[in-house]
């Protein structure tokens, strides 16, 4: 009787723990605001012949990351190339420069762009997907940390595919 009871005492902490464990792993890492407040923001923002860009940068693609039209949900967003003919992009630095000055060191930053889709599209073979092209002409950086993209639980990992519109 006395083994039976501690293995039942044991059981049910470690049930409680590894139960907690499975509730915070779906939990984004990258912060952000509430939905209402990134709808609210999406809402008020400014119009214009530009774009919002999020910059999201996985190891070896070449994807520059998601365009979306003002006052248009993030759902909305497509992923694109970008092509350099005007302009560089903001991260165009050597890909093993040093931590925070190279290719991809503005993972997440968000950025009014302005361009426009030049009606091609483009193949990036190292993440096996054909995406439109869009010409860079300008941009300007909007915010450094905005948090989550699609969704408070996406979460961010640099050497895969890992956050899509839902």
């Amino acid at each position: 009787m006395t083994k039976r009871l501690c293995k039942t005492l044991l059981t049910v902490p470690l049930c409680l723990l590894l139960s907690h464990c499975g509730a915070t792993m779906g939990g984004g890492n990258l912060g952000g605001p509430t939905v209402e407040e990134r709808d609210a923001k999406i809402a008020s923002e400014a119009t214009g012949s530009f774009y919002y860009g999020r910059r999201y940068y996985v190891e070896k693609t070449r994807f520059w990351g998601y365009l979306r039209e003002p006052r248009k949900p993030w759902s909305r967003a497509k992923l694109v190339l970008m092509r350099e003919d005007r302009k560089t992009t903001p991260d165009r630095l050597p890909e093993a420069g040093p931590p925070g000055a190279r290719y991809g060191f503005d993972n997440n930053y968000e950025y009014r762009i302005q361009g426009y889709y030049t009606g091609n599209k483009a193949y990036d073979p190292n993440s096996n997907q054909i995406l439109p092209e869009f010409m860079l002409t300008g941009y300007e950086l909007l915010d450094s940390k905005p948090g989550w993209l699609f969704s408070p639980s996406d979460r961010y990992d640099r050497y895969r595919i890992t956050m899509t519109p839902r």
